[in-house]
């Protein structure tokens, strides 16, 4: 294989038959069809086969298949088939609900994958990362994941993470130099590698290799590989369900011995026990939780917020801080100027004149310390770099003609921190810096002022009127780029160092309106008990205006800068964060330490972020939430979360969502354990009692099948109510297997047992023990149909609508027509040991089945209107 970067950059173009100007679209898609997608090649997935025949693996399942063995031998034949197709039919239900999670995890995960930004056809593109082929030309800029193996073009202070190539956490500073002798990897310091970090600066480089020929696709270290974690709820019920099974086959023994005692045969003691031990355990728990919260993902995705992980879901429901960047997410991220600041004089963006040379220097500086492009009308980069682009655009500029004859020499990219870009250029023949950012910052390093009649040094009743015009803009919303410039000496190195001595050329005022939906979403937010914070690197004033605007900062509230709460002890911090509503000119730093104080205040923190410096933050963060538009692949990769469209109102809706999915788990949950606790309460009673058995295994194994899954998906599949953001956010250290959670089982459970004991009991009275049978099979059947209506919200079924939910009516009609089958068809009546019944009967079983849903909507209604009444 060649080594690349003992090559030097014309024979590399030549290898790969390109140029600077890049691949053309028809080349692109040739080479994509010969080396094929740039992805790593994932470990063989199971398939359908191999999934269904796992379902067989179930403890369950092997007592379920030696009990049909043992019938077939004994010679009840019907037994035999309707276990046979009970297990198969689980088996095909199991398969199809792990095909359809696998199917919604894999969707989103698609949906997070990155972008990879390539020149082709000489204009820059972005790109999905898969479709970079060798021979791109590939632009990195800081928060950058690289999408190939590449050598360097063009060097621009690039610094990268190479960290899951070589385990080293230091950054390594890039060159473009050609190395002449045989280097180990971490010393090819003209070569990047897929998978790696871009934490600082830019570069243009060619692609040399892709998907598994890159360095980590030979080590086969997947990067983007996710392997299925359990959730802390599925662990968690898993080991609820672990612990049930162990009682309830304490009680299907204790069923067992009450039996043979009642000298019942043996076989059927068996069957019946192992009967009774397949519909009361509920193995279907964690794989329904994963469909409810596959299928909750799926629903938030389309409503433009993506989870990367699952158990996020869990957490949104809990959030109480939401710590919001402002641009972009509470503002439209529409940057438009409005004002120029130039000569001492406010001007519109219009009146700029190239023929002045101070206007012409400001429009370079717009231009050219800038790495946005608008490409057909749409800008590429950051939305306050390509409306600078924007204002040059107005006044008949031409961008691009002025890029193509003036090169950049030397550049200090933008960074956080220092809050500056600089850029250096030859200008008129004179090498010159140009440099934009904060006022505070450029302001404390400028010397010089320029106006019309020329250049000198800056007095202070200049500079404070600059500053008094800096708080003019910011008290109205405004956001604020200072710009300035310097000649300097040929042979001077551009660096953080030399970075001051500066003419002061201007100040361009941009607005970035709020969004229109977001003061409704705040609103929303504070009625959810969530307290929605502004952090943000723009003014104090500019922030605390907008936040006024949209209702973050109220009467009473602080707002505090960076310098502020760098200056601040821990205690003092404590004693006034609830107070403090906007954060302004912060660090990194920073972000990190106000998450940091409100979780040890107990709370849920979710904190946004776009740049490469936001990571630690999104990691340290409960719900770390990054931007999809202008969020850095960092950013993206450290969060739990993506806003497809960078829109806080999105937020709001995920955390309603969120808290809708675990409602609905919860409810699914009730459902599955108090239909169980209804089937035990009545074998429980019967054999206390001394009466017959109420049940045929078939029975049970028929319950087990129709009135667990179907519904209880059906209940995972409801919409949030308005009222869900009328609650207080919930606490993670409650489960949901509360005291109160679970005397709501053992109630409801009671009802359901307590009707189909009535029935069974008059049944009896008909003096056959199989209609009794029959009769508290299908009642027991039919209610816990019925009871799927109860657990669909916490309010009556009147008040949310029947017709709200068509899954659950449709797993109600499902399980209806094949009960009436069973008790209708004469062939299925011998199938699962069912009498025919009278009309009489039937009333009866329709009557009692339906009369623990009436009761327990009757309860529902008067619960919420003595809660209306009280309020």
């Amino acid at each position: 294989m060649k080594q690349w970067y003992c090559t030097n950059q014309e024979e590399v173009l030549k290898q790969f038959m390109v140029d600077k100007e890049g691949l053309s679209k028809e080349e692109a898609e040739k080479r994509l069809d010969a080396h094929g997608r740039n992805v790593l090649v994932e470990g063989k997935k199971k398939g359908s086969l191999q999934i269904f025949l796992e379902q067989f693996k179930d403890l369950l399942v092997i007592i379920l298949m030696i009990a049909a063995v043992i019938s077939a031998f004994s010679g009840n034949l019907e037994s035999t088939i309707v276990i046979i197709a009970v297990i198969i039919l689980n088996a095909i239900l199991g398969t199809v609900q792990h095909q359809k999670a696998q199917k919604s995890l894999e969707s989103l995960k698609s949906l997070s994958s990155p972008n990879a930004k390539v020149i082709r056809d000489g204009i820059k593109l972005e790109i999905p990362s898969e479709k970079v082929v060798p021979g791109d030309i590939l632009v990195l800029e800081a928060g950058d994941f690289v999408a190939a193996d590449g050598r360097i073009l063009n060097n621009y202070s690039l610094q990268v993470n190479e960290s899951s190539l070589t385990g080293e956490s230091q950054n390594v500073d890039k060159s473009e130099d050609q190395l002449m002798e045989d280097l180990p990897l971490a010393d090819r310091t003209n070569m990047v590698y897929s998978g790696s970090l871009v934490t600082y600066g830019r570069a243009v480089v060619i692609v040399t290799e892709t998907g598994m020929n890159t360095e980590i696709g030979k080590i086969a270290a997947l990067m983007n590989q996710t392997k299925e974690k359990k959730t802390p709820l599925q662990i968690s019920l898993d080991q609820f369900s672990s612990k049930l099974a162990m009682v309830i086959m304490a009680i299907c023994a204790v069923v067992f011995a009450l039996s043979i005692y009642r000298k019942m045969a043996l076989m059927d003691a068996f069957m019946f026990a192992v009967a009774l031990a397949v519909a009361a355990i509920p193995e279907a728990l964690s794989s329904i939780v994963t469909i409810v919260q596959a299928m909750g993902t799926q629903k938030m995705a389309k409503e433009q917020a993506i989870i990367k992980e699952l158990k996020a879901v869990e957490s949104l429901g809990c959030v109480s801080v939401i710590c919001s960047d402002k641009t972009g997410t509470l503002t439209q991220n529409k940057m438009t100027v409005e004002y120029v600041y130039i000569n001492g004089k406010t001007i519109k963006p219009q009146e700029l004149d190239i023929t002045s040379q101070l206007h012409r220097y400001l429009l370079y500086d717009a231009i050219l310390t800038n790495d946005s492009s608008i490409v057909e009308g749409k800008g590429i980069g950051d939305p306050t770099e390509y409306c600078l682009l924007q204002m040059a655009d107005e006044v008949d500029v031409s961008i691009e003609i002025i890029r193509e004859n003036l090169q950049r020499l030397e550049e200090l990219p933008f960074d956080s921190d220092r809050k500056l870009m600089s850029t250096k250029y030859k200008l008129h023949g004179v090498p010159t810096v140009l440099t934009k950012g904060a006022l505070d910052v450029l302001l404390s390093r400028t010397t010089y002022f320029q106006d019309e009649k020329g250049v000198h040094e800056m007095t202070l009743q200049e500079k404070q009127e600059i500053i008094l015009k800096n708080q003019e803009f910011s008290e109205n919303g405004l956001r604020v780029l200072a710009f300035g410039y310097k000649e300097v000496e040929p042979e001077e190195v551009l660096s953080l160092e030399n970075e001051n001595g500066y003419t002061f050329l201007g100040l361009v005022a941009m607005i970035d309106p709020p969004r229109p939906e977001s003061k409704a979403a705040v609103l929303d937010a504070k009625r959810a008990g969530m307290k929605p914070i502004m952090i943000t690197g723009d003014h104090k004033i500019t922030a605390t205006a907008i936040a006024k605007e949209i209702g973050i900062f109220e009467e009473g509230d602080l707002s505090v800068t960076g310098m502020e709460l760098d200056s601040m002890s821990e205690e003092e911090l404590d004693a006034i964060i609830e107070k403090i509503s906007v954060y302004a000119r912060v660090s990194p730093e920073n972000k990190i330490r106000i998450v940091d104080a409100w979780q040890k205040k107990g709370n849920i923190v979710a904190m946004t972020g776009d740049g490469v410096n936001d990571a630690p933050a999104l990691k340290k963060a409960d719900i770390g939430i990054a931007m999809g538009i202008t969020g850095t692949e960092v950013s993206k990769d450290a969060a739990a979360m993506i806003l497809a469209d960078d829109n806080f109102a999105t937020i709001i809706k995920a955390v309603a969502n969120g808290r809708n999915v675990y409602r609905n788990i919860k409810n699914a949950i009730q459902f599955l354990l108090s239909g169980n606790m209804a089937g035990i309460l009545s074998v429980l009673y019967t054999s206390i009692m001394a009466l017959p058995v109420p049940f045929a295994p078939v029975h049970l194994l028929f319950i087990n099948l129709l009135t667990d899954s179907l519904p209880a998906i059906a209940i995972g599949m409801e919409k949030p109510e308005k009222e869900l953001l009328n609650e207080k956010p919930r606490n993670p250290k409650t489960g949901i297997l509360t005291k109160e959670f679970m005397i709501k089982i053992f109630l409801q459970g009671g009802f359901i047992a307590f009707s189909t004991m009535v029935v069974f009991h008059q049944g009896l009275e008909s003096g056959n023990k199989m209609v009794a049978s029959t009769m508290a099979f299908a009642t027991l059947t039919l209610a816990r149909l019925f009871h799927g209506f109860n657990l669909r919200s916490e309010r009556s079924i009147f008040q949310i609508g029947f017709l709200s939910n068509l899954y659950s009516l449709g797993a109600f009609f499902v399980g209806v027509i094949l009960l009436h089958l069973v008790l209708l068809v004469p062939f299925l009546q011998r199938l699962f040991e069912a009498a025919p019944l009278n009309m009489t009967q039937l009333f009866t079983i329709y009557f009692f089945g339906v009369l623990p849903t009436i009761v327990i909507q009757l309860m529902k209604l008067i619960f919420f209107y003595k809660k209306y009444k009280n309020k």
